[in-house]
């Protein structure tokens, strides 16, 4: 049996999944955000702490099982966000700074402008931004009174969801690969924290805890429980997909999307546009993983109802789009909060283009619909055109997976099938799977067995109609990129 903790931006969910992957346990409670100025976002790591034991004991109860019945446990956690504690006493020092969090967007702009840019994409295959915990930890340093003498003297532990859970679970200051890959600290070509870079920021490597692999046991439970899987939440939803083989990607569908695409055990250019991050790391063997962020998606459907008000619930896009017999060239760009992977614009602004006077709601819900797919060829096209492994199928999770419309269009646009796989939690399945890599229950060819396709949708539209889908979005694209004043 084992537990994963599926530790989120605004919750933790806790799910007990049996010898056969078979999920027989869940739990979930949500947890406080704060918001001290605008653009700052800070968690409280005592309340994660406490809601992610409760939320364990949950699912424990739900599966009728004790703590000790456990043969492993699995993390995966929100990205990026900085924890800092005392490691003698457990004690938080600040809140946690969020991923979302903004307060460094100047510092970043200081170190780009300074040339340190090409620095940082070399050793980490990230980009300067306060997205990352580089700068959220130098932040901390800098103006928490006594922080940078603690950290120094060993009084002070920095480390992301993950190193957090970990010390509180079993007292061991370790991280995984993966989530050391989103610091900005970490060199993914070595496979360690970087000098130079820890310099940059002023961030004692001491206060940063050990790296180990993805699977494997890094400390046990007072009842004795190995804790043996960690992944960052992204990577374990690929993992989670059984994307276990180089050209094999997922696209988690949620307010955003996060595609990643399996890119094996050479690392890859970051190229502009797309971040290269560590998927994991198993023995000694790491796999890399391009990957693109999209900043809008799911919230695109969530503006046309709560912005528009021109539909009551999420799901009438499928019915809506279905409607029409072509999109007749209304196209929405839903660069609401700028254009991510792989323009990375944050001047863009949402546009839409192609309205005559008998353009009505279905067309609105269609093009938002095709804008999450839009945007998901471009991140793809964009990882072949550095020479990745041409995509063979494209896996999908979250939320948007219940709209078969999408689902196919897709595909059409892809022109390789797309899968939604039978667990929907694939992110909390991905740390179940690495824990039970992790203490030898499974082994990868397990993992690859034991995903199941829930629908599967094969490409049908002809090529010369993707071509002039196509053109028409990067026409569109264009008339928005840029469009607030630098």
């Amino acid at each position: 049996m084992l537990l994963a903790i599926d530790q989120g931006t605004t919750g933790t969910t806790c799910l007990v999944f049996d010898a056969e992957g078979e999920l027989i346990g869940r739990g979930y409670r949500e947890f406080g955000q704060h918001f001290p100025r605008p653009g700052w976002v800070e968690h409280d790591a005592a309340e994660i702490w406490d809601v992610t034991r409760a939320v364990a004991d949950e699912a424990l109860e739900d599966a009728g099982l004790e703590e000790a019945e456990l043969d492993g446990i699995g993390i995966t956690n929100q990205r990026e966000t900085v924890c800092v504690w005392d490691p003698s006493t457990g004690e938080p020092l600040h809140r946690a700074l969020v991923w979302q969090d903004r307060r460094t967007a100047a510092r970043c702009d200081e170190l780009r402008q300074a040339g340190y840019e090409q620095l940082v994409r070399e050793r980490t295959g990230l980009v300067l931004d306060p997205y990352f915990s580089g700068t959220k930890i130098e932040w901390l340093l800098r103006n928490v009174d006594g922080l940078a003498q603690r950290a120094r003297e060993g009084r002070a532990m920095f480390g992301t969801i993950d190193a957090w859970l970990v010390f509180k679970l079993t007292g061991e200051l370790v991280t995984d690969a993966s989530n050391a890959s989103r610091t900005l600290l970490y060199d993914i070509r070595r496979g360690a924290w970087d000098d130079d870079l820890c310099e940059l920021f002023g961030v004692p490597s001491r206060a940063l805890p050990s790296v180990r692999p993805s699977a494997g046991e890094v400390g046990r439970t007072a009842a004795g429980v190995p804790v043996a899987g960690i992944a960052g939440d992204q990577q374990a939803a690929l993992f989670g997909q059984a994307c276990l083989e180089p050209g094999m990607g997922k696209n988690t569908y949620g307010t955003g999307s996060f595609v990643l695409l399996n890119a094996g055990s050479r690392r890859p250019p970051a190229p502009a546009g797309l971040l290269t991050t560590i998927a994991w790391q198993i023995a000694g063997n790491v796999t890399y993983a391009l990957e693109a962020s999209i900043f809008v998606t799911g919230a695109g459907v969530q503006w046309l109802r709560d912005g528009l008000g021109i539909i009551e619930a999420a799901g009438e896009t499928e019915l809506l789009a279905a409607s029409l017999d072509a999109n007749d060239g209304v196209y929405f760009v839903p660069a609401l909060t700028g254009l991510g992977s792989p323009y990375w614009d944050p001047y863009a602004r949402g546009t839409i283009v192609g309205l005559t006077r008998g353009t009505g709601r279905a067309h609105l819900a269609r093009a938002a619909l095709e804008a999450m797919a839009y945007q998901t060829v471009d991140a793809v096209r964009a990882m072949e055109a550095v020479g990745a492994h041409p995509l063979r199928e494209l896996r999908a999770d979250g939320g948007a997976t219940a709209n078969r419309w999408l689902m196919q269009f897709q595909a059409d646009l892809l022109g390789v099938p797309v899968l939604v796989p039978e667990v929907a939690e694939t992110t909390a399945l991905g740390a179940a799977y690495l824990a039970g890599v992790g203490v030898g229950m499974w082994t990868l060819d397990t993992v690859q067995r034991g995903w199941r396709e829930r629908a599967r949708f094969e490409p049908r539209m002809e090529d010369a109609e993707r071509a002039a889908l196509l053109e028409g979005w990067g026409r569109a694209v264009e008339r928005a990129r840029g469009w607030e004043q630098r």
